[in-house]
């Protein structure tokens, strides 16, 4: 199991986002949906390593966040609530978020498997980079390519030539994001063991 430990930065100084990150993410299915545990923090549970690294660099790109990935076990039988489980997983969790806050990208990852957790945050580190550095023009196209569209569809729609949608996706190191996210979901499930 992954669980997700989300916290909010500089929640004092921005005003609290946690109602407008559960709203973005409330249509995930999720062993349990994200909720707010404490203060400005979100936790959910997850069963699923894609979801685990897509939602790390969703969350990512905002760059308001602190993400702990805390892997393991979860105790049985798992309560409707994620503020009501437990297990090492959470443990793992807790541990992670903390870590996140003095992490340079805000990404931590805290397993059974300490090695494994450290390429796993390693890698999740710099896929978040890639996407926080990412520019408007490198997300509109990135964007419209995560909708599964073809270049020259990208490029009908924004009125641009299918040689500068390329040039877009080139600099916003699309392709290697899209190359290295199995790399990270399988470091996470190795991590996991």
């Amino acid at each position: 199991m992954i669980v997700l430990t989300v916290d909010q930065r500089a929640s004092r100084r921005v005003g609290d986002r946690v109602d407008e990150v559960l709203a973005s993410l409330g249509d995930e299915r999720l062993v349990r949906t994200f909720e707010r545990t404490a203060g400005d923090e979100v936790q959910a549970l997850l069963d699923d390593y894609a979801q685990v690294v897509r939602l790390v660099l969703e969350l990512a790109r905002e760059d308001r966040w602190n993400i702990g990935v805390g892997l393991g076990p979860v105790l049985q039988p798992i309560p409707a609530s994620v503020r009501a489980a437990n297990g090492p997983a959470f443990h793992h969790a807790r541990d992670a978020v903390d870590r996140a806050k003095s992490a340079p990208r805000g990404v931590a990852v805290t397993g059974p498997m300490r090695a494994e957790a450290g390429d796993a945050e390693a890698l999740l580190g710099l896929l978040a980079a890639v996407v926080q550095r990412r520019s408007p023009e490198g997300w509109e196209v990135v964007d419209l390519m995560d909708g599964e569209r073809t270049q020259r569809d990208v490029a009908r729609r924004l009125g641009i030539t299918p040689q500068a949608v390329s040039q877009r996706l080139r600099a916003a190191l699309w392709h290697e994001e899209r190359r290295a996210r199995p790399l990270a979901e399988r470091l996470l499930a190795e991590a996991d063991a």
